[in-house]
């Protein structure tokens, strides 16, 4: 038997006479020192994993500071402890594809919060396409409804999986817990997502020193743009034993 999803991640409904699970989405806001910073649409488990590792993308920690949820609006707020690294302005926070901001300037933006990544580790191109099926989705096994993010080391092994309703968010959360494991940065591990391949995925990826970076769907051109610039080795349409490498093909053993 697999993993069993948690709890607060499901709904129990009815639909077309028979008992179903669909997956939660309640907002979370994020305060640091009492102040609101942001809220984000997320599945509710691992909120301050969630909230650290946003925080860590956004170049506005670079340790794990102490984070816990509230008693506020249900349990939908995480209190993080300050202080912040840096003034992090008025929506400064490049959040999604249609943010307005031109491809030139968010490039310049994470060459700012991260710095480019090092040769290495060393993949086997079977295994890299072999990452997404090393998933373990127990929420989407049951609702259809959630994104997975997975770390992993060179040899597929995974060392911790997030599952929400915003791919955003399961990374943030996993980034989060490898934060507080000590583990950031990702020096020699890949990350896996269960869709596409966005420009905000691949900025949270080099912010947290992450060199390779798969997933199951296909980059944008930015994303690609972004990850040559990094370093990063970037992989897409991992499916059925094969794998299409857009960038650090050098980091790729065939």
């Amino acid at each position: 038997m697999g993993p069993t999803p948690d709890p607060r991640s499901l709904a129990r409904i009815e639909r077309d006479g028979v008992e179903d699970f669909v997956a939660v989405e309640d907002p979370l806001e994020i305060r640091v020192d009492g102040e609101p910073l942001a809220v984000t649409m997320r599945t509710p488990g691992h909120d301050e994993e969630l909230a650290l590792g946003f925080l860590h993308g956004e170049g506005l920690i670079d340790s794990p500071l102490e984070a816990g949820l509230t008693d506020d609006l249900a349990g939908n707020v995480v209190e993080v402890a300050g202080p912040l690294i840096r003034d992090p302005g008025v929506r400064s926070f490049y959040t999604t594809s249609s943010c307005g901001v031109c491809g030139k300037g968010a490039i310049e933006q994470v060459e700012v919060l991260s710095a480019p990544l090092p040769p290495g580790p060393e993949i086997e191109r079977d295994t890299l396409a072999s990452l997404p099926e090393r998933l373990r989705q127990p929420g989407f096994d049951r609702t259809g409804g959630l994104h997975a993010t997975g770390l992993f080391d060179p040899w597929g092994e995974a060392v911790c999986v997030r599952e929400d309703v915003g791919r955003h968010n399961a990374m943030d959360k996993v980034i989060g817990w490898a934060l507080r494991e000590g583990l950031v940065p990702l020096r020699d591990s890949a990350l896996c997502v269960s869709g596409r391949l966005s420009f905000e995925l691949v900025q949270k990826a080099a912010v947290a020193g992450a060199p390779i970076l798969v997933g199951v769907g296909a980059p944008s051109s930015l994303a690609i743009e972004l990850a040559k610039a990094r370093g990063m080795t970037l992989a897409g349409f991992a499916r059925h034993g094969s794998v299409n490498v857009y960038s650090g093909s050098e980091r790729v053993r065939e």
